[in-house]
């Protein structure tokens, strides 16, 4: 209820009741009755009086938008002495009006994640008319993109961004996890772009500083293999051109790959679904993180003060990442979320 002050009003106990007379003899008597209840009390005095009562005011609608959250404090306004002098609320100390000073609170990296657009950038007609990026993309919400694997970046309080160029070290400065998904081949991209030797180059030195890298590899028929492990091979980990759980129409268990908790990647039990992948290879400093009856389907390096994690498939795009969708049966989005959480956790803190 808003609180009217004019000639007519008076305000009577808690501040949002409001008594309205009318200029007639019996409210004038009334008006008076109320005068008397408060005898003695000067003009000074009831000038404190509404200001109290607008400051209470100000504070239950504080309260009712969650902008005040100390009820105490709230309480002591409310209900304070009339003849104790109030400072306006403007005036009054920040920690008066919060539990925690803002001073106090401490400070948190944020941390960015990128998605190369470079040695992937297929591009399509989009419904305008003009051409896109798509194919494992932020902004890609059909099967073929990335909007929900981004999103479980942004749960865990991470944000999103594409490098369209070739990487340098100034251009991944400011991020701490890069991401290379199925790099293009010619049946993809009639132009594409292989990683060449200056850009390990370049990737190496910003993973030596701290960079968490991530090769998402896919089947040498939809992607670039041999120049992708001019970059991999220098952290011991080589993407090997063979086809392995290649799945036909709906006979799906070959691209099952069954998780155990006991993993320092997952800490529950998973069905993974990979349809289609390469393989891979590991030699010092490289590890498996995770193996089946196929072989390596994902590897790590540690390298400097970096991390490397290297699969054999783009296994969270969104084609099995929705939750809604029956077929096949499987559970990439629950342990893509807890891959997420894995790769943060790789950042180092001193960076």
């Amino acid at each position: 209820m808003r609180l009217e002050r004019d000639k007519s009003t008076r305000h009577i106990g808690r501040p949002w009741i409001k008594l309205q007379t009318q200029r007639s003899t019996s409210d004038t008597q009334k008006s008076r009755s109320c005068t008397v209840r408060h005898q003695g009390r000067s003009a000074t005095s009831a000038k404190m009086t509404f200001q109290i009562h607008s400051l209470a005011l100000q504070v239950a609608k504080a309260l009712r938008h969650g902008v005040l959250r100390t009820f105490p404090v709230a309480l002591s306004l409310s209900f304070c002495s009339m003849t104790t002098p109030q400072r306006p609320l403007s005036s009054l100390k920040p920690s008066a009006l919060q539990s925690t000073p803002a001073s106090a609170a401490p400070t948190v990296r944020v941390e960015r994640v990128i998605v190369d657009a470079w040695f992937n950038s297929q591009q399509r007609l989009n419904a305008a008319g003009r051409n896109e990026y798509f194919h494992y993309k932020w902004n890609d919400r059909s099967d073929s993109g990335f909007s929900i694997f981004g999103q479980m970046f942004l749960d865990d309080g991470a944000t999103l961004d594409t490098l369209y160029q070739a990487p340098t070290t100034d251009r991944l400065d400011t991020a701490q996890i890069y991401i290379i998904v199925s790099p293009d081949n010619p049946a993809k991209n009639p132009h594409p772009h292989y990683v060449q030797p200056h850009d390990a180059d370049q990737v190496v030195a910003w993973v030596k500083q701290g960079g968490v890298l991530v090769l998402m590899e896919n089947d040498p028929a939809n992607a670039d293999i041999n120049h992708l492990n001019l970059l991999s091979d220098r952290f011991g980990i080589h993407f090997d051109e063979v086809l392995k759980h290649h799945v036909i129409g709906n006979h799906f268990e070959p691209g099952y790959i069954p998780v155990n908790a006991s993993g320092s990647l997952f800490q529950h039990s998973h069905t993974l679904y990979m349809k289609d992948t390469c393989g891979i290879s590991v030699k010092h400093p490289a590890r498996p993180l995770l193996e089946d009856n196929a072989g390596t389907v994902m590897a790590t390096a540690k390298y400097g003060k970096g991390t490397v994690f290297a699969v054999v498939d783009p296994w969270l795009y969104n084609e099995y990442t929705d939750p809604r969708k029956n077929l096949p049966q499987q559970d990439n989005y629950s342990a893509g979320k807890e891959f997420v959480h894995w790769l943060l956790k790789q950042v180092p803190s001193n960076e």
